[in-house]
C-alpha cells in the first residue's frame, strides 16, 4: 500500500453544487439525478455548507426518495437551504493523506468533506472513497 498517498488520487473533482439562494427542491433533484449523498453549498466560489440526502430524509420521513414525490413537498417550499444545511462545513486540502482523512472521518460524524485548496472548491471526498481505497489496496 502507498503509505503517503494524497485525497486527490480518490476524491470526486467534478463536483455538484449548489447555491445557498437556490430551493430545496433543486437539492433533491440533483441527489436523485446523479445518484449522491452529499452537495456543498457555495456563495460564489465559497463553500458555505454541506447538504445530505440524509438532512433531506429528516425532514421528509425518507418519503422523497421513496417515490412518493408529493409527500412532503410542503416542507420543502417552507425551508431554506441555509437553515437545512452543515454551516461551515470541515473542508480539507487535496494534499491532505488519505490514511489522515480516514481518522478524521472515525472520529468525526461526518461522511463526505468539501476539498478546498487557496479558498476554492476542487472535489469532494467521502467515507466510501475512502473504504473503496483501502479495500483495493488491501485485496
Amino acid at each position: 500500500m502507498k503509505k503517503r498517498e494524497p485525497i486527490s488520487h480518490i476524491m470526486t473533482k467534478s463536483v455538484i453544487t449548489v447555491n445557498q439562494n437556490d430551493d430545496l427542491k433543486n437539492v433533491v433533484e440533483k441527489l436523485k439525478a446523479n445518484s449522491i449523498r452529499h452537495i456543498p453549498v457555495v456563495n460564489g466560489k465559497e463553500v458555505v455548507g454541506i447538504i445530505s440526502r440524509t438532512d433531506i430524509n429528516r425532514l421528509t420521513f425518507g418519503a422523497l426518495f421513496d417515490g412518493q414525490d408529493g409527500a412532503d413537498e410542503a416542507i420543502l417550499e417552507m425551508l431554506t437551504i441555509s437553515q437545512v444545511m452543515t454551516s461551515k462545513p470541515k473542508t480539507v486540502s487535496s494534499d491532505l493523506i488519505i490514511r489522515d482523512l480516514g481518522e478524521i472521518f472515525v472520529k468525526e460524524e461526518f461522511h463526505a468533506t468539501p476539498v478546498v485548496d487557496n479558498g476554492e472548491l476542487k472535489g469532494i471526498v467521502t467515507t466510501t472513497d475512502v473504504l473503496k481505497y483501502f479495500l483495493e489496496e488491501n485485496y
